[in-house]
């Protein structure tokens, strides 16, 4: 499969948003091992906070750097599926993991346009 040259607009866009996505990440992981514990207690997921948030900081350095993004991109994919299954079943609102997973999914195509067929 050929790949298609991505314009240097579409390179710092998809830096930048990958760069927050990360950043996002990141915090959210810290927040599970020391800043809010009790938030993954009141999902029933307390036992499981210390591996969600070493999967979260793989995934997103995966998902940062252009050689490993396709691997983020799908383990990102799949971790905010679960989120918006967790969301849902705790009643609470699914908009804000899904905007976040068009975004993994736009710099997912952006970097690698070769997913999209012509």
């Amino acid at each position: 499969m050929a790949t298609r040259e991505i314009s240097k607009t579409r390179k710092i866009t998809a830096w930048v948003i990958a760069g927050l996505l990360t950043a996002l990440y990141l915090f959210s992981a810290t927040g599970k091992l020391v800043l809010q514990p009790e938030q993954m207690d009141k999902l029933h997921l307390a036992n499981w906070r210390v591996i969600i948030a070493i999967g979260e900081i793989v995934s997103s350095l995966l998902f940062l750097f252009p050689r490993t993004n396709i691997y983020g991109t799908l383990l990102l994919s799949a971790y905010m599926g679960g989120a918006i299954i967790i969301h849902m079943t705790g009643g609470l609102s699914i908009v804000m993991p899904s905007i976040v997973l068009i975004l993994i999914w736009i710099v997912g195509f952006i970097r690698n346009p070769e997913l999209i067929k012509k």
